[in-house]
C-alpha cells in the first residue's frame, strides 16, 4: 500500500542514504513529530548500501572526533533500541606504516588521540604479526593501535536509524522524488514531488538536503552551492577463507589499502591517488543499487601490493569485484549547516567515504543545529558557508575530486597543498609574483604567494614533517618583516561594504567593540554569538558617517556575508561583497615609513597617520587607501588599490625598495610572524565555541557602548571567571616544529592541543598557541606549571606566556 503524502511537515529530509535517516532519528528523538523523509528510490540505495562500513573513531580535530565517537556509540546501542542488527562490533583498528614519514604522521596521530581521550597505543611490528598473522610485516617499522574502532553493517545502521525515527513518529516514504524547493522572499516555504507519476505540494519551512551525489544538482534548481562530484571507488571481496578468525580492521595508506575480515572473508578495498570521477553528464533516472563496469586494469596495481602485504589472497578466489560511485568534496570534507543563500536550506551530504562513521554524529550536531538555531560546539571544518560560489563548476569539480579521493590515504604533510583544478583567482600581481620565485598555494581557490624561491632553487615543495625546502626561505622572508621592510600580496582578503541609514547602529547591535568613531578609523572587532563565542574576527574602517569597510579572512567571507544578512532587520543597510574590486599590498617592517615616503608625497608620521587609521593616498602615479594596521606585529601599512592600478603601485614599490633591502614575503612568514606575536587566527585559535575572554580579546569588546550580541555572555564571564586561557608556547629546543595539534602537557597530564604553530625565526624555536583549563586559577597559577609540548610521542619542555613573547606592549606596531 502506497503511504499518503502529508499537505505539511516541520521539514523535509531529502535523501534516505544513512546520513538523512540520521538525520530524521536525532530531530524525532528532540521532539519533532512532524519529520518527513523522502527516498526517490528505497532507502540505502545510491551510496550507503555498498559503503565498506569502517568505523574509525580519530579525526583530524577534537570536534570531529567528538561526532566519530558518538557515531560509534551510537551504532553500538541502536540493536538494543530498535532490534535490527547493525553489525557494530568493536575489534579494533591497526594502521602501519613503511616509512619513516608515514611513522612521524602516525605517531602524532597518536598523540593527538591522546588528547582527545581515544583509546590508543603504539605497537611494534612483532605485535602488529600476532594481532595480524596473515599480514607480510618484513617493511613495516611502526603501527598503531585504536582497540575501540570497528566496523558494521552500513545497509542495517540505516535501516536501524529509520526504524527509530519512525518510532518517535517520523514518516518515511520511498519511492517518491523531490522535483523542486519552493521558496518566497529568500527562505524555503515548501517542496514539490512525484510519486507513481503524480504530483504533490509539502509546505514546510525546513529542507534538508541528504542527496549525496545528487546533492549538487539538487541545490543548484535552488541557487544554493552544495560542490560535490562522485568518484569510482573500489573493492574486491574474496570467497570464504578457511581458518580466517575475526580480525582488526587494518589500513595500510603507503599501499593506499585497507582490509577488513568480514564472515570469514576479506574485503580489500583502495583510495588510490588518482581516481576516476564518474556521472560528469549527470545521473540516470533509474539509478539505484547499480554497480559501475569493472575496471580491473585501473585496481591491478592496488592488487598485487595486497597480495605481496597479505600472501593468503594469491590462493584466494574473488566472489565479488565492486566499483560504485561515492561523492566527494574540492577539501576532502563533508558539508554541514544551513546554505547562506536561502534560508531554511540544510545540507548534510559529501561524505568523502567516511559517511558511516560520520553521519551518527552529523545528524545529531544537524538536528541540534535546526532545532537551537546555532551548531552545538565548533563545526567551521564542515560549515557549508566554507564552499566558495565557483565550486559548483562542473569542470573544476571533476578535476579536483580525482585528487581529494586519494587524500584519505596519502601522507598528510603540513602545508600540503593541492594539485589539481588550480588557478582558479588570482590576484592581478600573480604573474609580477610569479616571475619573481612565487611559489603558490590556494585558500578558497585564490592563488597566494607562500614564499618565494631563490634563482637556482626548485619551484615546488618538497613536503616532510621536518624542515621543508622552504624553511631557510621563510626565515630570510620573516628577518626582512623584523629587521628591515616586506611586502606582501594579501588581495585574498575578504572585502564587505556595509553602508545606508542604519549602517552604524546594525554593525553595533553585531560587533563587540565600539564602532561609533569618527571617519577613517580602523576598530578591530569581533562578531560574537549569543554564548560569547567568536563568529567573526575582523577590521571595520570607517569610510563616512553612513558607510563601513569589513576586511575578513578570505576564507571565511561567504561566512560572514552570511552571518551580516542572517541578521538583517527592517533596517535600511546595504551588505556587498566588494572583494574583487581592490588588491591589497602590506608594507611591513621598521623600514616601512622609510619606503612609503619614497613612493607617496604624503607624510607618514606618527602625527599625520596615526596607528588605526585610514587616509586616501598618492602612490606612484596612483591613489590607494592606506590602512596603518598589521598582522605581523610590526610598522606597516595596507594598502588598497583599485585592481586596475595594482600592478603600477606594485612596480612603484618594488623599484623604490630596492636601497631598503624590500623583500617579497609570502603567507608563510605572514604566519610565523604573527605566531611569535601571538595574533589568534579564526579556525584555529579563534572559533564560534571559544569564549572572546578566554581568548584573550576581552581589549576589543566594549559592554558599556550597549547591547550588541553576546554582551550578557561577556558579562557573565566577567562575573564567573575564565575556566580557561590561550597561553603562548615556544619550545626550548630549537630543533623540533610545532604545526597544530600536538598534545599541551601540564605537570605531566594532557590538557589541550595547539591550535597553531609555527617557527619563530626572530625567537629561534617553534612557537604555539593553545588553550590551557584555568578553574578558580589566577594568570600567575596558570604559569606557575610545568609545561610540555608532546610531539610524535615524545614530550618537548616549553615555556608559557599570556603576553606575547615578541613585543608584549606592541611599541614596535606605533613606531
Amino acid at each position: 500500500m502506497t503511504k499518503p503524502i502529508p499537505t505539511k511537515a516541520r521539514v523535509v529530509i531529502i535523501g534516505g542514504g544513512v546520513s538523512g535517516c540520521s538525520v530524521a532519528y536525532h530531530l524525532s528523538k528532540l521532539g519533532w513529530t512532524d519529520v518527513v523523509l523522502l527516498e526517490r528510490k528505497q532507502l540505502t540505495s545510491g551510496t550507503t548500501w555498498h559503503a565498506a562500513g569502517l568505523i574509525g573513531q580519530l579525526r583530524a580535530s577534537q570536534n570531529m572526533t567528538r561526532l566519530a565517537k558518538y557515531s560509534a556509540d551510537l551504532y553500538v546501542k541502536l540493536e538494543a533500541e530498535t532490534g535490527i542488527a547493525t553489525g557494530m562490533r568493536q575489534n579494533g583498528s591497526i594502521t602501519v606504516a613503511l616509512t619513516d614519514e608515514r611513522k612521524e604522521e602516525i605517531y602524532r596521530q597518536a598523540s593527538l588521540a591522546r588528547a582527545f581521550d581515544v583509546d590508543v597505543r603504539e605497537i611494534t611490528p612483532r605485535e602488529v604479526k600476532e594481532m595480524y598473522p596473515h599480514l607480510n610485516t618484513s617493511d613495516v617499522n611502526a603501527a598503531v593501535h585504536l582497540p575501540l574502532d570497528g566496523q558494521c553493517d552500513p545497509a542495517n545502521i540505516a535501516m536501524a536509524l529509520a526504524k527509530g525515527a519512525r518510532q518517535n513518529g517520523a514518516t518515511i516514504i520511498e519511492g517518491v522524488k523531490v522535483t523542486s524547493v519552493l521558496r518566497r522572499d529568500g527562505r524555503v516555504t515548501g517542496v514539490t514531488c512525484e510519486q507513481n507519476g503524480e504530483s504533490f505540494t509539502i509546505e514546510t519551512e525546513n529542507v534538508v538536503n541528504c542527496a549525496g551525489m545528487w546533492g549538487r544538482e539538487l541545490a543548484r534548481q535552488s541557487g544554493v552551492t552544495v560542490p560535490l562530484h562522485a568518484c569510482e571507488h573500489f573493492y574486491i571481496v574474496t570467497e570464504a577463507i578457511p581458518g580466517l578468525a575475526r580480525l582488526p580492521v587494518l589500513r595500510v595508506p603507503d599501499e593506499c589499502t585497507y582490509y577488513k575480515e568480514d564472515a570469514g572473508k576479506m574485503l580489500v578495498g583502495a583510495f588510490e591517488l588518482k581516481a576516476k570521477p564518474w556521472g560528469m553528464d549527470g545521473i540516470r533516472e533509474d539509478f539505484c543499487f547499480d554497480q559501475l563496469p569493472e575496471d580491473f586494469d585501473h585496481f591491478a596495481p592496488i592488487l598485487e601490493m595486497a597480495v605481496n602485504r597479505m600472501p593468503m589472497l594469491e590462493t584466494a578466489g574473488i566472489h565479488t569485484f565492486f566499483n560504485g560511485p561515492e561523492s566527494f568534496t574540492p577539501d576532502d570534507r563533508y558539508y554541514l549547516g544551513e546554505a547562506p543563500e536561502l534560508k531554511g536550506y540544510w545540507v548534510a551530504a559529501g561524505y568523502n567515504s567516511i559517511g558511516i562513521v560520520s553521519s551518527g554524529g552529523a545528524g545529531m550536531a544537524l538536528a541540534q543545529w535546526m532545532n537551537d538555531g546555532e551548531p552545538p560546539f565548533d563545526l567551521w571544518e564542515v560549515d557549508i558557508r566554507r564552499a566558495q560560489p565557483f565550486q559548483k563548476n562542473r569542470a573544476y569539480l571533476q578535476e579536483r575530486v580525482s585528487e581529494t579521493l586519494g587524500l584519505l590515504y596519502a601522507d598528510h604533510f603540513p602545508y600540503r597543498q593541492m594539485a589539481t583544478a588550480r588557478g582558479v583567482r588570482r590576484s592581478p600581481l600573480h604573474e609580477h609574483l610569479k616571475a619573481r620565485g612565487a611559489v603558490f598555494g590556494e585558500v578558497a581557490g585564490w592563488e597566494r604567494a607562500n614564499w618565494f624561491a631563490k634563482d637556482v632553487q626548485e619551484r615546488k615543495y618538497r613536503y616532510s614533517w621536518k624542515r621543508q625546502n622552504w624553511f631557510e626561505n621563510q626565515r630570510a622572508e620573516h628577518l626582512a618583516v623584523r629587521n628591515g621592510v616586506g611586502l606582501f600580496d594579501m588581495t585574498s582578503f575578504g572585502k564587505i561594504r556595509v553602508e545606508g541609514r542604519d549602517a552604524l547602529s546594525f554593525l553595533q547591535r553585531l560587533c563587540a567593540n565600539e564602532l561609533n568613531v569618527e571617519p577613517d578609523r580602523i576598530v578591530y572587532t569581533q562578531m560574537l554569538n549569543a554564548r560569547g563565542g567568536i563568529e567573526s574576527d575582523l577590521t571595520v574602517t570607517r569610510l563616512s558617517e553612513t558607510a563601513f569597510l569589513l576586511v575578513v579572512p578570505g576564507a571565511t567571507l561567504q561566512r560572514d556575508l552570511a552571518w551580516l544578512r542572517k541578521h538583517l532587520r527592517d533596517e535600511f543597510v546595504v551588505i556587498t561583497d566588494v572583494t574583487a574590486a581592490e588588491s591589497v599590498l602590506c608594507v611591513m617592517g621598521p623600514k616601512a615609513r622609510e619606503l612609503m615616503q619614497k613612493v607617496s608625497p604624503n607624510d607618514f608620521s606618527n602625527q599625520a597617520h596615526p596607528f588605526g587609521t585610514a587616509r586616501e593616498i598618492e602612490i606612484g602615479m596612483g591613489l590607494a587607501r592606506a590602512h596603518r594596521v598589521t598582522y605581523v606585529g610590526e610598522l606597516g601599512w595596507e594598502l588598497y588599490v583599485s585592481t586596475d592600478q595594482a600592478a603600477h603601485v606594485f612596480e612603484a614599490l618594488e623599484a623604490a625598495g630596492g636601497d631598503l633591502g624590500l623583500k617579497l614575503c609570502g603567507l608563510h612568514t605572514l604566519d610565523s610572524c604573527r605566531i611569535e606575536k601571538a595574533f589568534r587566527h579564526f579556525g584555529h585559535d579563534i572559533t564560534d565555541e571559544d569564549h572572546v575572554l578566554e581568548a584573550g580579546l576581552g581589549f576589543a569588546v566594549k559592554v558599556d557602548k550597549g547591547e550588541f550580541i553576546g554582551r550578557e555572555a561577556v558579562l557573565a564571564k566577567q562575573e564567573k571567571g575564565l575556566s580557561r586561557r590561550l597561553v603562548q608556547f615556544r619550545l626550548s629546543d630549537p630543533e623540533p616544529l610545532l604545526f597544530h595539534n600536538e598534545a599541551i602537557v601540564r605537570d605531566g597530564e594532557i590538557v589541550g592541543t595547539i591550535t597553531s604553530g609555527n617557527y619563530g625565526h626572530h625567537l629561534g624555536s617553534a612557537v604555539g598557541l593553545g588553550y590551557v583549563p584555568c578553574d578558580g586559577e589566577s594568570a600567575a597559577d596558570v604559569l606557575a606549571s610545568n609545561y610540555e609540548i608532546e610531539i610524535a610521542g615524545t614530550r618537548v619542555k616549553a615555556e608559557a606566556l599570556l603576553k606575547p613573547m615578541y613585543d608584549p606592549k606592541a611599541e614596535r606596531v606605533r613606531m
